[in-house]
């Protein structure tokens, strides 16, 4: 089975491909092909490069940024972005808050926030996750209580991710402590530079850091910073994680290891091994599938609202994924034990880097709702149960 577009989609995809193939530096994708950790820098530059020729927040109001394009477009762009090894566009800022800002926010906070969202000149971290709150992340203690022009906020986010680059951070905090759990939550944007707030690493299991803890000490931030209506704020998370779970179904960046993986297999020798052919026939033959899938999900939203079976591709693209960087892994064999041995290791470097992005990678199935949760989705919204 082949996918077949109409001229008119071939030719978007078309120009898709020419932009990002050629404006996008080739130091920034060689990075992303290598599976190496990009920098900030390289972040913001390939942002705003996007940004400028409106390829950053498509899925925007026209008004903010967006194309108004059809969701197979959309489907057409983050594909393409990630078989040209482009960094996608900081999800924070475009697939979280901007969205929750546009849609919920007041006409100051549009004005002062959503430019600088999109063109990342604001690095927005996200404060969701607690010690105690993280699959059910209604039972928040973070508090932020009203004192005049402001609120004052104590309490602790975990797990955030790329902390040590943000600027301001979006917060859930519990501003009614009498209320049922969901109806005493707020949504509120926190400037990162205010006394008594303090980013701490978390060292991950890889070696890198990645996340991180966040401490707020009565932390004092105006009430114009509330988005929306006060303890409102649980309505607004839904609609952000429903836009997270768009998109998070990386068929195409699988798809591209995948076929570098098996030019690795070729280059020592492995690719001869039925098992190991075997292996890349299952894995193709699963990755067309699911891409068939998104192409059938994106044909089907409507209204910008994610068609329920977003959360079979959430499900089944994050085993996928994991699943080629464990096959990477294997094919890597002792020699992925070099990971921290830098350029003094005689391994090639696809190996040094296998180990690492398998660790890492085991985080997919958790972020965006844990694959259990869709499972839950799964069960209730397509079938019923």
């Amino acid at each position: 089975m082949r996918l077949e577009l109409s001229p008119a989609d071939a030719q978007f995809r078309e120009e898709l491909r020419t932009f990002f193939t050629t404006q996008v530096p080739q130091e920034i994708r060689d990075t992303v092909a290598a599976r190496r950790e990009l920098t900030k820098e390289q972040f913001v530059t390939t942002q705003r490069i996007l940004n400028a020729h409106g390829y950053a927040v498509p899925h925007w109001p026209v008004e903010w940024g967006g194309r108004n394009w059809t969701e197979l477009q959309r489907h057409l762009w983050h594909e393409e972005m990630q078989r040209a090894n482009v960094p996608a566009p900081l999800a924070f800022n475009t697939s979280m808050v901007g969205p929750v800002i546009a849609a919920f926010g007041s006409q100051e906070i549009k004005e002062r926030f959503l430019p600088a969202t999109a063109n990342l000149d604001i690095w927005w971290s996200q404060g969701f996750s607690e010690p105690d709150a993280g699959s059910d992340l209604a039972s928040l203690r973070t508090t932020a209580v009203r004192d005049g022009d402001h609120f004052v906020v104590n309490g602790q986010k975990t797990w955030t991710t790329l902390g040590q680059h943000g600027d301001w951070i979006f917060c859930l905090v519990r501003t009614d402590p009498e209320a049922r759990k969901q109806a005493g939550i707020s949504f509120l944007l926190i400037d990162m530079t205010t006394p008594g707030l303090e980013v701490r690493p978390i060292e991950l299991i890889d070696g890198g850091h990645e996340v991180n803890e966040v401490w707020f000490t009565d932390v004092r931030v105006p009430v114009e910073n509330l988005v929306g209506e006060l303890n409102k704020g649980w309505d607004y998370a839904k609609f952000l994680l429903g836009n997270e779970r768009v998109g998070v179904a990386p068929v195409g960046a699988s798809k591209r290891v995948l076929g570098a993986a098996k030019e690795w297999a070729r280059e020592i020798g492995e690719l001869d091994d039925p098992l190991v052919a075997a292996r890349f026939a299952e894995l193709e033959n699963d990755l067309l599938a699911l891409e068939l899938t998104a192409v059938r999900v994106a044909a089907n939203s409507a209204d910008g609202k994610p068609h329920p079976a977003s959360s079979v591709l959430k499900l089944r693209g994050t085993e996928l994924q994991q699943a080629v960087s464990e096959l990477a892994m294997d094919l890597a064999g002792p020699a992925g034990l070099s990971s921290f041995a830098g350029d003094v290791s005689d391994a090639p470097d696809w190996a040094r880097v296998s180990t690492p992005v398998y660790l890492n990678l085991r985080k997919a199935s958790i972020y965006g709702g844990s694959n259990e949760i869709q499972r839950q989705i799964i069960a209730r919204t397509i079938l019923g149960l």
